[in-house]
């Protein structure tokens, strides 16, 4: 079995939700507190053995590549202020992984995002982290997707828990129980109503996938919606009889792809941050307090 050694993370959206404070800049270098949401994802990718990062960007995207470069100018300027705090936090960003840059130039699809890193992941089973999932947790979300993968050897689905009526958001699996956290999935249903959903386990954007996936994606010209999608290729592996798993993600999750949950993932973050977190806790004191 190969090891997980290369991550796609599909950032090519438009991100309208967060308009318009994503008209000029990309939605996953939104700060959660000091850093963007896509750091935080590349640093969870890392701490779970990752050792390449693929971008899969767009048009607009460029503020992800500078992100992720050796900033000169910024470093001189630092040093030149005796700033040397902030110049080990600046430098250790360009120096956390090997990083890839892959152009998806029309929007057909995660499937077909994932297509265009395929070349560089070759034969290689590929972590997945899709930019709106956030975890807070003891041992790195990727790690235990990772793990899921290394005991089955089969492409996995992080998952996680969500009240019934809230699964006509999300991608929700049908599947058999194998013990407290793993499932074998027998199915996949987009966005189903409460009353259809198969069970409450939704997809949360975190994946192992195997080289099969990419073989399967290569000969979908469309999916159910119209557009290459992964889950479609999920379901063509599974009636094919290709084992997929699902591992119950422990830790929280911290969705912030829309204001309320991106609002509610800053102030979990903003609470464990040492400069922010006690004037921050005072202050939710005091607005209580006053009944706001």
């Amino acid at each position: 079995m190969k090891k997980v050694r290369k991550a796609i993370l599909p950032v090519a959206g438009f991100g309208t939700r967060f308009l318009p404070a994503t008209k000029a800049q990309p939605k996953e270098m939104l700060p959660v507190v000091d850093k963007p949401v896509i750091q935080y994802l590349v640093e969870e990718a890392v701490a779970s053995g990752i050792e390449e990062i693929i971008f899969v960007t767009g048009r607009g995207k460029r503020a992800i590549e500078d992100h992720f470069d050796v900033s000169y100018e910024l470093e001189d300027t630092l040093v030149e202020k005796n700033k040397h705090d902030l110049l080990e936090e600046v430098r250790k960003v360009a120096k956390l992984a090997k990083f890839s840059y892959v152009r998806q130039s029309m929007p057909l699809g995660d499937g077909h995002a994932l297509l265009q890193a395929a070349h560089i992941v070759g034969d290689e089973p590929a972590l997945v982290i899709f930019g709106d999932c956030l975890y807070d947790s003891e041992v790195p979300a990727s790690k235990q997707v990772i793990e899921t993968y290394e005991k089955y050897g089969d492409s996995v689905i992080g998952l996680s828990e969500v009240p019934r009526e809230e699964v006509s958001k999300f991608g929700v699996i049908d599947g058999v129980k194998l013990d407290e956290n793993t499932y074998e999935v027998k199915g996949m249903v987009e966005k189903p109503k409460p009353e259809d959903a198969p069970s409450n386990f939704v997809a949360v954007g975190k994946y192992v996938i195997t080289p099969e996936v990419f073989d399967v994606l290569r000969t979908m010209e469309h999916g159910k919606s119209g557009e290459i999608r992964l889950a479609d290729a999920f379901d063509l592996m599974l009636e094919k009889g290709r084992p997929i798993y699902g591992k119950i993600l422990e830790g929280e999750w911290l969705d912030t792809g829309d204001k309320f949950n991106f609002v509610k993932a800053t102030i979990h973050m903003a609470l464990k941050h040492p400069e922010t977190g006690e004037k921050l806790r005072e202050y939710l004191k005091c607005k209580n307090a006053l009944g706001l």
